[in-house]
């Protein structure tokens, strides 16, 4: 079969790279079908191309994955209907973290066939195998379609436990010259950089997130660094993003990781997502060893209270405790912060713009968003429960116009309290940010005119 796998335009200078596509494509070429991959993230075509490429190149089957989110869900509209007004339409399957939810509203806002709930490595090839084969649809899990005017929603997949299994991403059909310029925290100016898995899925289960596989799958450190290798040696990368939910799933797993990608003699540059109940200082050292430059942790609140609501099985303290051990071995601590949650007031709020103040190394700029209770979360079930959500119509028709507005209001103060409390928070932070980079500009000058640094190379750089 002739698949045509969709990287969606998101607007910006470089795009991350699509890494769902990466993984599909693998799978697809594995079992010998035929895949290509249409940019529109990297050339910013509009929507209308689309149209005209499948008018003039035939293919079997078209595929578009997305997350859930008020841009993605207007533009996964945009691109259904560019398929659907195609002369030679092919079969149309969707997929993601966006439909998984609720496959019966996509299936009818997008027109598709099916919808890929889950992971979609095998259950895609099952698929394409029924279509070959005209069999009926119905005993392929994890897929919802049409039958009869009527959605028909099949029973969940397993996840895939080996995900060592599963094709290494087809790097080769992508352009990864573009993909390599994204810019991450503490990477260098000539630097490459390309994201990675290290496994699938979470241990914890915060309220306000949708992607609630249960558990954690890790990859093996020797598949994990097999990659590594690959990159570095047809892509010259030198810096790894690690993407997946959590690396640092428990002590033993990151120490084990850290310690082979030393023991093989590997350069490169690294960030992962963490936990703060496993920033231990052996731990911290060990990963400082063996590259890592930063660490992404979703704090999301320095409230004991709030904390506890957001289901975070986190502490203050441990917070604490975590950011210094961090920032004393060198690495810098992402912090994300939100805003909104049940119950949440601007005095909990200011807790967290206090800490973002006293921890604040410099190396991104910090600001907090609202919350969003996305579907599939535990509190989108809260939202529809309190009244606060009719549906999914509802979220993404009338409530969630953006990721910085509020789509609920969970807390007990009115939306004009809410958004003036949030706005004299950001505007703290972005004071903040901008005094530092003041500062930083004046040391420059200094050491231009009072030091005469030869080495300087002007102050615009793009």
């Amino acid at each position: 079969m002739r698949v045509l796998l969709i990287s969606y335009d998101n607007e910006s200078l470089v795009q991350w790279f699509p890494q769902a596509n990466a993984y599909l494509a693998g799978t697809l070429l594995k079992y010998g079908h035929d895949v290509e991959i249409y940019s529109q993230d990297i050339h910013h075509y509009p929507d209308e191309h689309l149209t005209e490429y499948l008018n003039e190149n035939k293919f079997d089957m078209v595929g578009l994955s997305f997350i859930g989110g008020y841009y993605e869900y207007a533009k996964a509209l945009k691109i259904s209907e560019a398929i659907n007004n195609s002369t030679q339409r092919p079969f149309y399957v969707i997929g993601g973290f966006g439909p998984t939810p609720d496959p019966d509203y996509f299936l009818k806002k997008t027109g598709a066939e099916v919808v890929v709930m889950g992971e979609g490595e095998v259950t895609l090839i099952e698929l394409i195998n029924h279509i070959e084969e005209d069999k009926e649809l119905d005993d392929v899990l994890g897929i919802a379609f049409t039958k009869d005017g009527k959605t028909i929603i099949n029973p969940a997949r397993p996840l895939i436990e080996d995900v060592d299994s599963i094709p290494m991403p087809a790097y080769h059909l992508f352009n990864i010259e573009h993909y390599r310029l994204s810019r991450q925290a503490n990477i260098g100016k000539t630097d490459f950089a390309m994201p990675i898995l290290s496994g699938r899925g979470c241990t914890f289960t915060c309220n306000f997130c949708y992607r609630m596989d249960k558990g954690f799958r890790g990859r093996s450190n020797e598949s994990i660094l097999e990659e590594i290798r690959y990159l570095q040696e047809n892509y010259r990368i030198n810096y790894i993003a690690f993407s997946d939910e959590l690396l640092m799933s428990s002590i033993e797993r990151t120490m084990s990781l850290s310690q082979a990608i030393i023991d093989s003699g590997l350069k490169f540059k690294w960030y992962c997502n963490g936990r703060l109940n496993y920033a231990k200082p052996k731990v911290l050292k060990l990963m400082k060893e063996a590259g890592c430059v930063f660490i992404n942790y979703g704090i999301e609140s320095f409230d004991n209270e709030m904390l506890k609501v957001m289901h975070k099985v986190l502490t203050t303290k441990q917070i604490e405790v975590g950011i210094q051990n961090t920032l004393d071995v060198g690495i810098s601590p992402g912090f994300n912060i939100i805003f909104g949650n049940i119950g949440e007031t601007r005095e909990v709020l200011m807790k967290g713009v206090d800490f973002l103040l006293k921890y604040d190394d410099g190396s991104q700029m910090r600001t907090i968003r609202p919350v969003t209770p996305y579907p599939g979360s535990p509190l989108y079930d809260y939202a529809i429960q309190e009244g606060l959500l009719k549906d999914i119509a509802d979220f993404y028709e009338n409530k969630h116009t953006n990721s910085d507005l509020l789509t609920c209001n969970f807390t007990p103060m009115s939306d004009e309290e809410f958004y003036s409390a949030i706005s004299d928070a950001n505007e703290i932070l972005l004071d903040n940010y901008q005094a530092r980079v003041k500062r930083q500009m004046k040391a420059t000058l200094d050491d231009l005119y009072v030091g005469q640094n030869s080495n300087f190379r002007g102050f615009r750089q793009t």
